[in-house]
């Protein structure tokens, strides 16, 4: 019956919590034993209907393995995870609507961080709806940093449209709350999304739109973007690679970093002549055009 399952599921919780407590003559947890506790409580909660349980069951479960550092074990078990993070996303939406949306949003984070050595593509929208809880109890703080989690995760996926959007969604959050150190460093990831995506437009568009927020004008954040929409736009590979190896875009986020040592310039970075005459005036798209047929 429904009321066995819940004792037993219980029981196991029980026989988990024991496997975790340390005593004179036990120094170390026994997350292994625990996990299986753990997991075994999860299936009985599930059969139960008690899908707020097994949710719970189904994280302590991962986070002993995770604990355990043993993540072999929870590679073999991740055939189950997505199935834990399915009731951890049906749980949040409870907790939204019994009025604890701090709980739903850590629930989701957690998961996220679960499922990224999993699911990039899953975890980044985890770390969205964590985000989406957040910007509704107009918390722009911690939404803003999950938003940052979630920005990251698309560039790894080389899903540039949508980290370009999530970008923007960052930069506009950081102004509101007034921190303009953090949105000149966003300006730099949208200019070097926007490269990547072939747009020299939208990248400039970003930096036309920094100067509006204080201190960005003139700081070594401009200077920088300035020279490298410049080297970029005359197909000056040195330029582009000066900047783009300066330790203001080394020492950025791993992700980015790697924008910056990867990104090229259009034309097989073949110098524009100095009188530049009517290649000059070609906007970058027809150079990228030109490149792509192969004529430099």
């Amino acid at each position: 019956t429904m009321a066995q399952k819940i004792t037993e599921a219980h029981e196991h919780v029980a026989k988990a919590e024991k496997y975790l407590k340390t005593s004179f003559m036990k120094w170390k947890p026994d997350y292994d034993s625990a996990a299986s506790e753990y997991a075994k409580a999860a299936v009985a909660f599930k059969s139960a209907r008690q899908l707020e349980q097994a949710k719970d069951a189904y994280l302590q479960e991962a986070e002993a393995h995770t604990s355990n550092r043993s993540f072999f074990v929870l590679s073999q078990d991740m055939q189950r995870l997505p199935e834990a993070v399915q009731y951890i996303e049906k749980a949040s939406v409870m907790y939204v609507e019994n009025g604890t949306p701090d709980t739903a949003a850590m629930a989701l984070d957690r998961a996220g961080k679960l499922m990224e050595p999993l699911d990039l593509a899953k975890a980044a929208h985890l770390y969205q709806q964590a985000a989406g809880v957040f910007e509704n109890e107009e918390r722009l703080r911690q939404a803003v940093e999950l938003i940052g989690k979630a920005s990251r995760l698309l560039v790894r996926q080389q899903k540039f449209d949508e980290a370009a959007e999530s970008l923007q969604k960052e930069k506009n959050m950081y102004k509101e709350i007034e921190n303009y150190p953090t949105c000149f460093k966003k300006t730099i990831a949208q200019v070097l999304v926007h490269l990547h995506r072939g747009d020299y437009v939208a990248a400039e568009k970003c930096v036309q739109e920094s100067y509006s927020i204080p201190g960005f004008s003139g700081s070594e954040d401009c200077v920088a973007m300035e020279q490298l929409l410049q080297g970029y736009d005359d197909q000056d590979e040195e330029l582009v690679s000066r900047v783009c190896t300066s330790p203001l875009l080394r020492y950025m986020d791993n992700d980015y970093a790697k924008l910056a040592i990867s990104l090229k310039v259009p034309g097989g970075g073949k110098k524009k002549p100095a009188a530049a005459g009517d290649s000059g005036a070609a906007p970058p798209e027809e150079e990228e055009d030109e490149y792509a047929g192969g004529l430099c």
